[in-house]
């Protein structure tokens, strides 16, 4: 094949023109005036765009941010062979602290990072939004402390995620393993392919913060009485039992009192932050209201779930609340209400059941659990 040959992989546009018998015959000129490598250009384009166009459409196609940050990492290992690639988001819109996930070899893995926030960043990727080299970016903003942070990481690109709200997060790009600096060109097939994982990543966080409360970061109260009703219904169609666990925070009014609602706030983002932390990957943790809590338990057993609930308990009177003073220690009271395939309550009355149950751990000297039995329409505290 010479020079002018094209082959299959070339494309219908680059054939369509070669095999143009004019154009044949005028190669070695078309050449000469530099017609044919401007050609050869525009054709390398058009394969840029089809394929960032082909890889947009898989990242809105993904199911979830995990499936989202796997195939970025596949395609910027493929094109770039970066040492790392971390990624560092904000979670929750409201609150400085970021999640970070790490990528070598393809792999996930750990990423010694000590920065808490990129609220340091934000005037200046709003003023810059595309992708900076780190050396760049450095320059601008001096060797303050959370960019000597960003340092420790050893990112040769900073890549910014922007959206209507500020900075969302920003994405880390290692050093080549080949040990290759990025060119220009690379630089701008880089902002272009990072403009769809940008987009994907936003449009997955808005979606994530519609469904969650702005203090803690649990699920809102309408995405919870969502699953409960898609629950009830799950159960019905098999033979499973799951449950429900409402939470309550005790005396937490005198708390306020005391301490002020500052730290009142303080104690609800720790408590959800245990809350979390006590739960399986597959439960619904919300905050119901104030200072009330639910968690749903697909597929446990009443006794699962006392379990469960037994467990939030000793952890919460454990929990340290970071404060300028030490305040009191905190306990909850739970109530916890089962249902399977044989239950034909609507949504409400099963709520209103574990609330039941919950009101009975009060009345009981708060600080516990107990199990919603019938005995409890007739005002006896059920079991512990």
């Amino acid at each position: 094949m010479n020079k002018h040959e094209t082959g299959s992989d070339t494309g219908d546009i680059e054939s369509a023109f070669f095999s143009d018998p004019k154009i044949a015959e005028r190669l070695d000129l078309l050449e000469e005036i530099g017609v044919i490598s401007h050609v050869n250009g525009l054709v390398g384009k058009i394969k840029g765009y089809k394929a960032l166009l082909s890889i947009g459409t898989d990242m809105f196609n993904c199911a979830d941010i995990n499936d989202m940050l796997e195939l970025t990492v596949r395609h910027l290992s493929d094109l770039f062979l970066p040492s790392f690639i971390a990624f560092l988001w904000k979670p929750v819109q409201n609150c400085a602290d970021i999640t970070i996930r790490a990528y070598r070899n393809y792999e996930s893995a750990d990423l010694e990072l000590k920065l808490c926030s990129i609220a340091r960043f934000e005037a200046f990727f709003c003023e810059f939004p595309k992708p900076i080299l780190f050396h760049e970016m450095e320059k601008q903003l001096g060797n303050d402390a959370d960019t000597a942070l960003l340092k420790e990481a050893q990112p040769e690109i900073v890549v910014p995620i922007i959206g209507p709200s500020g900075l969302y997060g920003i994405v880390l790009i290692g050093r080549r393993t080949m040990g290759d600096d990025y060119t220009d060109q690379e630089m701008a097939f880089l902002q272009q392919f990072m403009f769809f994982v940008s987009q994907a990543i936003r449009t997955h966080l808005h979606y994530e913060h519609s469904l969650r409360d702005i203090k803690t970061g649990l699920y809102n109260h309408g995405f919870f009485m969502t699953r409960v009703k898609e629950e009830i219904a799950r159960t019905r169609r098999g033979s499973c039992t799951s449950s429900i666990i409402m939470i309550d925070v005790d005396r937490f009014k005198n708390f306020n009192d005391t301490y002020g609602h500052l730290a009142g706030d303080r104690v609800l983002e720790s408590l959800a932050k245990v809350i979390w932390q006590n739960v399986r990957t597959d439960d619904i943790p919300s905050r119901f209201g104030g200072e009330e809590f639910t968690v749903l338990l697909p597929k446990a057993e009443a006794d699962t779930a006392c379990l469960v609930a037994e467990r939030l308990r000793a952890s919460v009177s454990e929990m340290q609340v970071p404060w300028e003073s030490p305040l009191s220690s905190i306990t909850i009271s739970l109530g916890v209400y089962s249902f399977d395939h044989d239950c034909d309550l609507e949504t409400n009355e099963i709520i209103r059941r574990a609330d039941e149950a919950l009101y009975a751990s009060k009345a009981r000297g708060r600080n516990r659990t107990t199990l919603w039995e019938p005995c409890l329409h007739d005002g006896v505290p059920g079991k512990t």
